[in-house]
């Protein structure tokens, strides 16, 4: 009589986590997602250790909440956790500015971008 449950936005073998309103261009947040696109979650998590990026930590962050939902929410493996998808969009861009020469203004923009971080389990090839 009720509602039907909302059906999964992935699969069964997959898990994903978002990070929104994040303090930086999607342009300087995507060399990271790029960075961690299709590697195994301990790799992808070393290499956002050692990234000299500011923003890496909190990639590494939403990259170890997508790993706590693949194994408390879903039930999965970590080890056998791979990055399977890392995209980044667009959010609001604060419009700021400055007084420049002759009376004009220069208009300066703060845009913030967000994260979502995929990961699926694979099966250990023999």
């Amino acid at each position: 009589m009720g509602k039907d449950k909302n059906p999964r936005r992935v699969a069964d073998n997959e898990a994903m986590a978002k990070l929104r309103m994040l303090k930086t261009s999607p342009q300087k947040l995507n060399l990271l997602a790029q960075m961690i696109r299709g590697k195994k979650v301990e790799k992808a998590l070393s290499d956002l250790t050692f990234s000299k990026k500011r923003t890496a930590l909190d990639v590494k962050k939403c990259l170890q909440s997508a790993i706590a939902n693949a194994e408390n929410n879903h039930g999965l493996d970590v080890d056998t956790l791979v990055v399977a998808e890392a995209w980044v969009g667009k959010n609001l861009v604060m419009k700021r500015g400055r007084p420049r020469a002759r009376g004009r203004f220069g208009r300066i923009q703060k845009p913030f971008s967000e994260l979502t971080i995929k990961v699926r389990q694979v099966e250990e090839s023999a």
